[in-house]
């Protein structure tokens, strides 16, 4: 391989850069949409609340119910994935009712790839295990069943479980309505409970129609992330549901309604109510499936990046940046670069964006030369080959990017001087990503900033911090030997989602790579 801008030839086992990196089928985010998410006019929002003047009770509004032909949404048999696909098949021959429910409904309108297929059927759970050969039943409280379909699982729930769920909530506050037959009333029933109205839909594949109790068509229409039931009352019941509004905001570049993004930032304490598995994994959902960068820029927006992230949200202070500021910074930039090779289908392990946060800390505590950065990518993608990133690094002509404070002036570094930068860097970055599993140096990141609120907070497990220390390693230990650096540009994503470890260095260096040298300052591609 020939890296034209370099002017050197190399093992053709490194590529940063190619064409196909634009290739990647998935929509860009809206991240303009994604930032409106308080101005919205007193005469457009509709109050969720009427009041009930037989008891002085306030009560949901439920809309006008809609039954809409999924083929003239657009929807087709073939959008849902075979798995999926035989899960129904295997319900509705036994005579079930089955209906997809939930976010992948709201993808397949918007003609999004879902993250997953939820099926929610008329069966009992015990009726769908004796139907597949290999399912099981997880959960004590509200239990569902996990279908095992090859390598992939798809979940099934039942409209007995949900019933028992909430039943007595929904019969307390909600009568049922006039003209419903009992099919009607449990599909309503059902979709009361979701969380948001755009998650609110129901999608029978065999009789074509996509049900709409809750008002979800015309939210998906406005752009708009609203809750089902009054903001405050669903984000009590379940504080969670305030991280999954900022996810489906920024992953489809949806603004966020008045009363949820008020409520959103009342009572953004509660989430640190969650145990640290469940923050974890509403985290991985942010930045680990191609919306990290809108992911951050609303989590700093809503006041809840200095409750997850307090080093990221002292980044962010300390630049100037401010809740709804539309520039960049290199953190959003590292980021950005990651989302361009991910989508809801095609994820990263959690130790590719933990390495990044790590990466960017040791970075902002201690700028460095472009090329120490350049030679400190190629070296974690060849095993801890020195030698020879070294040698591709002294060789690199590209411009790098001058606006980021975390970059200093290049130097005129010899081979020798450049490779203890590079092992430096890499010493510091396992510094920076002990701090961040050190609560107290969590605790003290806002501590100049007395008006944040106080956080501790660290989720990241002992085991995540192990494993993403391996990814650097090899630069202060030597060439790993056996190592094989991953060859061309296709990604592997089922290794990517697990965290094999050469396909998590591969990303990373590119990602690294692509925001030190971005290809909007140098055109030219690489070649074989």
């Amino acid at each position: 391989m020939v890296i034209s801008s370099f002017g050197i030839a190399c093992r053709p086992q490194f590529y940063l850069r190619t064409p196909q990196f634009q290739c990647i089928n998935k929509v860009q985010l809206n991240l303009v949409a994604a930032m409106e998410a308080l101005d919205e006019p007193e005469g457009l929002f509709k109050d969720n609340k009427t009041n009930n003047s037989a008891n002085g009770r306030k009560d949901v509004k439920a809309p006008a119910w809609k039954k809409l032909n999924s083929k003239e949404l657009g929807i087709t048999t073939s959008m849902i994935d075979k798995p999926t696909r035989k899960v129904l098949n295997g319900l509705k021959r036994k005579g079930y009712e089955v209906y997809l429910v939930g976010g992948c409904v709201r993808d397949l309108i918007l003609k999004r790839t879902p993250k997953d297929f939820d099926i929610i059927t008329s069966a009992e759970l015990k009726e769908v295990t004796r139907t597949f050969s290999w399912c099981e039943i997880v959960g004590k409280r509200f239990p569902i069943c996990h279908v095992h379909i090859s390598d992939t699982v798809v979940e099934v729930s039942s409209f007995s479980i949900s019933a028992r769920k909430y039943g007595r909530h929904v019969n307390a506050d909600f009568g049922k309505p006039v003209h419903c037959d009992d099919k009607d009333y449990i599909r309503w029933r059902n979709c009361l409970q979701r969380d948001f109205t755009i998650n609110g839909l129901m999608f029978d594949p065999y009789a074509r129609i996509v049900y709409d109790y809750m008002g979800g068509m015309e939210d998906i229409r406005n752009a708009k992330v609203q809750t089902v039931i009054p903001a405050s009352t669903s984000f009590r019941e379940d504080c969670a549901r305030i991280l999954r509004a900022i996810r489906i905001a920024a992953r489809l570049g949806f603004r966020i309604s008045k009363e949820t993004a008020h409520s959103v930032k009342n009572l953004s304490d509660s989430i640190l109510r969650l145990d640290k598995g469940r923050l974890l994994m509403e985290m991985n959902y942010m930045l680990a499936y191609g919306s990290a960068e809108a992911s951050l820029r609303l989590l700093w927006k809503f006041g809840l990046l200095e409750l997850l992230l307090p080093i990221q949200a002292a980044y962010f202070v300390r630049h100037g940046f401010r809740r709804r500021d539309k520039r960049t910074n290199m953190l959003l930039s590292l980021f950005s670069n990651l989302d361009k090779l991910l989508s809801p289908d095609k994820p990263c392990h959690s130790s590719l964006w933990v390495a990044i946060l790590a990466f960017h800390r040791a970075l902002s505590e201690q700028p460095r030369d472009p090329l120490v950065v350049a030679a400190f990518s190629l070296a974690i993608h060849n095993g801890g080959d020195m030698l020879e990133a070294v040698n591709i690094a002294r060789g690199i002509t590209k411009l790098h990017d001058v606006s980021f404070n975390e970059l200093s002036e290049t130097q005129d570094l010899n081979p020798r001087a450049l490779k203890d930068e590079v092992v430096n860097l890499a010493t510091s970055l396992k510094r920076a990503l002990n701090h961040m599993t050190d609560e107290q140096i969590v605790s003290e990141a806002m501590a100049g900033y007395p008006q944040a609120p106080y956080s501790d907070l660290v989720f990241i497990p002992w085991g995540l911090s192990l494993r993403v220390s391996r990814v650097f390693s090899c630069v202060t230990s030597g060439a790993e030997r056996g190592f094989v650096p991953k060859q061309g540009s296709k990604i592997d994503y089922e290794s990517l989602a697990a965290g094999n470890l050469p396909e998590v260095r591969h990303i990373f260096a590119r990602v690294v790579f692509d925001t030190i040298y971005p290809l909007s300052l140098n055109r030219d591609n690489f070649e074989t």
